[in-house]
């Protein structure tokens, strides 16, 4: 029996609990998530390496999953635009039983792993993308359909799994294991399996995108400024990077639809913001390069 399938030797007596205990456990438990992705680090390290020269040639990030983890991987993709400004079709999340299955469970969607090489060859994977495969169980037909898929069109293929020596692991070209064992709530892989998966995916992709100089220091200067809390942030971190008052801040975004990085390298160096974004184009986009190359 596969680990995230067998019942904890530990709570055997779980609806037994006060209320006080059972939630005690099932908090105390996710620790044990935050573990499996430290172990796992050196392989995450691995796939942002592999993935970083793809993303440099214009490829994209492809999710693909069923269930919790399906959710998972569209929920990383989705993040990427307003936080780093990453374009909506360089982050395609797919999860068996299609989009409504993000809300309603498809029963036996899962299962069909012709349908998951279908949905990678739909959206016309190719050798500059990145695919990363998803399942707890490190079976799934459906991803191991995509998975195959996905090798054959020459894409890198990062498999995550909750189990050791799962297929997915075994099958892609960089293997991810979060070795979290078993659920406080046998099978229950939307516990700490997916608790690590979203760690996993938050680590993956935010790396990544700093690699891609997507962040200055450790602020998000390339966010997209698409509602009232983001356009706050972005004078915020202006002022900051800049160390402009806020004024000055709102006047330069004004001019450069709300680019943060644009902003803070006009204001640090005195030129226009077309002045600014020539040189950030020149360098990759790196606020940091752009604020000393020249000077």
């Amino acid at each position: 029996m596969l680990k995230t399938e067998t019942p904890s030797s530990q709570h055997a007596d779980l609806d037994l609990y006060p209320v006080a205990d059972l939630v005690s456990a099932l908090v105390d438990d996710q620790f044990e998530a935050v573990n499996a992705v430290r172990a796992a680090a050196a392989d995450l390290a691995r796939a942002v390496e592999a993935a970083l020269p793809r993303m440099l040639d214009g490829g994209r990030l492809i999710y693909a999953g069923a269930g919790t983890s399906g959710r998972l991987g569209v929920l990383d993709s989705v993040e990427l635009y307003p936080t780093f400004s990453w374009p909506h079709e360089r982050a395609v999340g797919l999860i068996a039983g299609g989009a409504g299955a993000m809300f309603v469970a498809v029963e036996g969607a899962e299962d069909d792993a012709a349908q998951g090489g279908r949905d990678l060859q739909t959206v016309k994977v190719g050798p500059r993308d990145v695919v990363l495969l998803l399942a707890a169980s490190g079976a799934t037909p459906y991803v191991l359909g995509a998975l195959q898929a996905a090798r054959e069109a020459g894409a890198l293929t990062l498999g995550f799994a909750n189990n050791t020596g799962a297929p997915v692991t075994r099958q892609a070209h960089i293997g991810i294991t979060l070795d979290t064992g078993s659920e406080v709530i046998s099978g229950s892989t939307r516990l700490k399996a997916g608790t690590a998966q979203k760690i996993a995916l938050n680590t993956f992709s935010s790396a990544l995108m700093v690699r891609l100089n997507k962040v200055y220091g450790n602020l998000m200067v390339d966010l997209k400024a698409s509602n009232a809390k983001l356009l706050q942030r972005a004078v915020a971190l202006t002022m900051r990077a800049a160390g402009c008052d806020e004024a000055v801040a709102m006047a330069t975004l004004q001019g450069c639809d709300f680019h943060v990085k644009v902003a803070i390298v006009a204001i640090r160096l005195g030129v226009g913001v077309e002045a600014a974004r020539a040189r950030l184009d020149a360098v990759a986009g790196s606020v940091r390069q752009a604020l000393t190359s020249g000077h």
